[in-house]
């Protein structure tokens, strides 16, 4: 399997090249082209387990909930390429099958079969912190696909990193975070038209996004018409 990815910047895309037997997931509607001897199944979880109730935690998280799986039908090679629905980059993860990575909602675009994926709940601070409460968890090993809107920063954490909540793709499982309000008090929060920030420790990498896909809807959806009818 290789994966090129197109169109680097505000408009990336991924060109998926299965070889035969081999298989590719991505979220539901991602799917741009196809070679004509690429099989679409489409079912609520990319592997066997989880079936109705996997793709219910998706939503939740704020993905699809059906997955889109892809093979071959005749032992030769094919392609697909997938695109997210919002402009920005696509990242290509190497997971090494120890070290699980935590997507946040609407960051996960595609896995190979050797990646599982599960539904992780943040809890209470998953709420304070204004975006999705629910973490896509990527476990195992394989080529694993995130998306951003803008651009994507690589950094690896050995000290305390501080990264607003809409601005947070995806980290290793090794990181741990809490979320607090960026000023001493509500009203400097408020003041400096800052919400909620996520304070991680410990040690791994960590892939951060240049823009709020949140704050941008907050924007533009009062400039948009009204709809008719």
């Amino acid at each position: 399997m290789n994966i090129e990815i197109l169109g680097e910047g505000a408009f990336g895309s991924a060109l998926v090249q299965l070889s035969p037997g081999e298989k590719f997931a991505s979220e539901s509607g991602a799917l741009y082209r196809a070679s004509p001897n690429v099989d679409i199944d489409v079912t609520t979880r990319s592997r066997s387990k989880g079936g109705f109730l996997a793709g219910v935690k998706r939503l939740l998280a704020g993905e699809n909930f059906f997955l889109s799986t892809y093979s071959t039908t005749d032992g030769q090679s094919g392609e697909v390429g997938l695109a997210p629905t919002h402009q920005g980059e696509v990242r290509v993860i190497e997971a090494d099958g120890h070290t699980p990575w935590m997507c946040t909602g609407g960051s996960y675009l595609g896995s190979s079969t050797g990646i599982e994926l599960d539904t992780q709940f943040q809890g209470l601070k998953g709420f304070l912190g204004g975006e999705a409460p629910w973490f896509i968890k990527a476990s195992g090993s394989g080529s694993l696909l995130v998306t951003a809107f803008g651009r994507i920063t690589e950094m690896t954490v050995n000290e305390p990193l501080t990264v607003d909540t809409g601005h947070v793709v995806a980290f290793e499982e090794t990181l741990q975070y809490t979320i607090t309000k960026v000023g001493g008090s509500w009203m400097q929060s408020w003041l400096a038209g800052e919400g909620f920030v996520m304070n991680f420790t410990g040690q791994g990498r960590i892939l951060t996004q240049s823009h709020n896909p949140t704050e941008f809807g907050r924007r533009l959806g009062p400039r948009l018409p009204a709809r008719q009818g």
